[in-house]
């Protein structure tokens, strides 16, 4: 047997390990490779909104390289740390710690080309399916038709090739400090029973409780002052719930005896402490990237809500068309025209929007058939006054809170009458910048002379909706673009532009999630060995299989999900911090991400904690 023949089957021996590993690598050369076969596309070359999507292809596959080489070392030391005693045994038998610097090195290549050239194979099958959705979630009007991406296949093998490499010698480089005693004892030398300190217990309360009180009791830009310091606070308050407050209550759970006494609670317990310890790195790295992932991907998918809600709230009719130049009569003739042409049936009205002074500043009047002939083409209730009577209406299509301050204010009538507010209301039948005053057509002819005034004309479609955007596009290229609204157009310009982040995002925030998800199984297998030896011991003794599994299954949930667990209460923290900034409630948005996150996570652990138990079982 050659030595390249022995590094290969110390890899076929070690596939247990290396198969997370691998699949991990192999996962994220393939997400590279696909935005390297984006990036490179003929149809997203040219204008403006394509280079655009480009640039961010490129940024995306930038990000994903560098974070997938720290995640490829982290992968490789996890991995190496499990190998102690088989380096110390080898070294026994007469191999030199450059042999096995040597050994390492070769292996960890042979994974790393085989998941390069797996990638690659993969992202080529999975390619056009990639493209379509990418074609409909960009909103792209070229097709994206699958072509030979011989640049894409370029770039990614050389660059991961040169990847692994650098980690493959960093490794080596790692393994010469190790001591032969260290490595054959491994993890059997005794570490201590852990111990938390009061101190650093009680500032890890502290500074997460500071950093989630903050962050969710800022209001508008006081969010975007405070968004360092908490993420400060809340990273070191992370890192010591792992390390001390996490310890803390392991122990004192444990000086309880009903709980520490219960079944099989002693077992679980017993050396939980020393777990949570050794895991508290992995642990506020998982917590931290999963957040990540969580806050990134519920941010876009929040911040695209924000965007298209404001233009349905905004305009709540099909086309509407603001105006005071002269060529008012020309340009609506031109709308009923395309209408017509298009074969789009629409009711419509027209009104004159006003402001007057009112408490010092300028602030929206309507009065009351008005309110009412909009509100009907839309599908609102209207509204009945008498004369006297004087209504807010809090727009739906804006959050700045005026409605708090009409609702103090006074009115005063040409003949002297000062009419007040006693209710407010919530509509989006008339456009408004915010807040505005409703009152009886009697009322409103005896109001003084407007500080400003505006036409305004909507069309609410009935019949023929599929040709809405068809006549859109005509409409927005024969009218002032300020003056003429299509929502169904505008929400179609935003995704163009908003897509492509959308899209980056979204692949960035799953490479984050699943290698967080990979930590997790690396550190979980690193004491496999150890486990086996444990609880074999312990069922000579009487552990019936039942109660085995039940341990085991506690176990490996808790480390499994406290991490994860944080990482939600993070991102539910963060993304309430999102709302406040935009005055914009985002519930369902953040439900939405976090739930699917979790989903996704709960699945992975039922196969892990699977495949950790039968190797559990079988060697008891």
């Amino acid at each position: 047997m050659t030595f390249r023949q022995f590094a290969f089957n110390n890899v076929i021996r070690n596939k247990r390990l290396y198969a997370a590993y691998f699949l991990s690598s192999l996962f994220t050369v393939m997400v590279f490779f696909t935005f390297s076969i984006f990036a490179n596309h003929p149809a997203l070359s040219g204008d403006a909104m394509n280079s655009t999507v480009t640039k961010g292809m490129n940024a995306a596959a930038g990000i994903i390289y560098v974070f997938s080489f720290f995640f490829v070392l982290y992968s490789m030391s996890s991995f190496l740390q499990s190998r102690k005693r088989e380096f110390g045994l080898l070294m026994i038998q007469g191999m030199s710690m450059k042999q096995i610097r040597l050994m390492v090195f070769l292996e960890n290549m042979l994974i790393g080309l085989l998941a390069t050239v797996g990638g690659i194979l993969l992202g080529l099958v999975f390619a056009k399916g990639i493209l379509l959705l990418a074609e409909n979630v960009l909103i792209i009007e070229r097709t994206l038709s699958f072509y030979f991406p011989v640049k894409a296949i370029l770039v990614t093998f050389i660059s991961f090739i040169i990847l692994f490499f650098f980690i493959s010698l960093f490794v080596t480089y790692v393994l010469r400090s190790k001591k032969l005693i260290e490595l054959i004892k491994g993890n059997k030398m005794s570490k201590g029973e852990p111990k938390a300190n009061l101190f650093l217990t009680m500032l890890a309360v502290l500074l997460l409780g500071a950093g989630y009180a903050v962050a969710l009791l800022a209001k508008g830009v006081m969010v975007v002052a405070a968004m360092v310091p908490v993420i400060i606070v809340v990273c070191v308050g992370t890192y010591l719930l792992f390390t001390q407050l996490s310890v803390f209550i392991i122990r004192r759970l444990k000086k309880n005896e009903r709980v520490f006494w219960f079944k099989t609670n002693m077992l679980l317990f017993s050396d939980l402490a020393f777990r949570m310890k050794d895991n508290a790195r992995t642990f506020f790295m998982v917590a931290m990237v999963s957040t990540v992932a969580f806050s990134a991907i519920g941010t876009l998918f929040g911040f695209q809500t924000v965007l298209t809600s404001s233009i349905k709230n905004q305009n709540a009719t099909t086309f509407s068309y603001k105006t005071s130049e002269d060529q008012e009569e020309k340009n609506v003739a031109a709308i009923n025209r395309i209408l017509k042409e298009e074969n789009i049936e629409t009711e419509s009205a027209h009104t004159v929007l006003q402001s007057f002074e009112v408490g010092g500043s300028s602030t929206q009047i309507a009065s009351q058939s008005d309110f009412n002939r909009f509100a009907s083409l839309i599908g609102e209730d209207p509204v009945t006054l008498k004369e006297g009577q004087v209504v807010v209406v809090e727009y739906e299509g804006t959050n700045l809170g005026q409605s708090k301050d009409l609702i103090n204010e006074t009115i005063t009538l040409t003949s002297g009458t000062v009419l007040k507010p006693k209710e407010a209301i919530h509509s989006k039948a008339l456009p408004a910048i915010d807040s505005y005053f409703i009152m009886s057509d009697e009322d409103f002819k005896k109001l003084p002379e407007p500080t400003w005034e505006e036409s305004y004309y909507a069309w609410q479609a009935t019949n023929g909706e599929e040709r809405v955007m068809a006549a859109s596009e005509k409409l927005y290229k024969e009218l002032p673009r300020y003056e003429i609204t299509s929502v169904e157009y505008e929400i179609n310009e935003i995704m163009k532009g908003y897509g492509p982040i959308l899209f980056v995002g979204l692949f960035i925030g799953i490479v984050f999630f699943v290698s967080a998800g990979s930590f997790l199984y690396f550190r979980l297998y690193m004491d496999l060995d150890e486990d086996k030896q444990k609880f074999r011991s312990i069922s000579k003794m009487g552990l019936t299989g039942k109660e085995l599994k039940k341990v085991l299954n506690r176990q490996t949930m808790i480390l499994f999900f406290a991490p994860i667990l944080v990482a939600l209460i993070h991102g539910a923290v963060a993304l309430t911090a999102l709302s406040n900034l935009f005055y914009f409630n985002l519930f369902k948005e953040s439900v939405a991400v976090l739930s699917v996150f979790l989903a996704i996570q709960v699945v992975y652990f039922f196969i892990v904690r699977f495949f950790y138990t039968k190797q559990i079982q079988a060697a008891v």
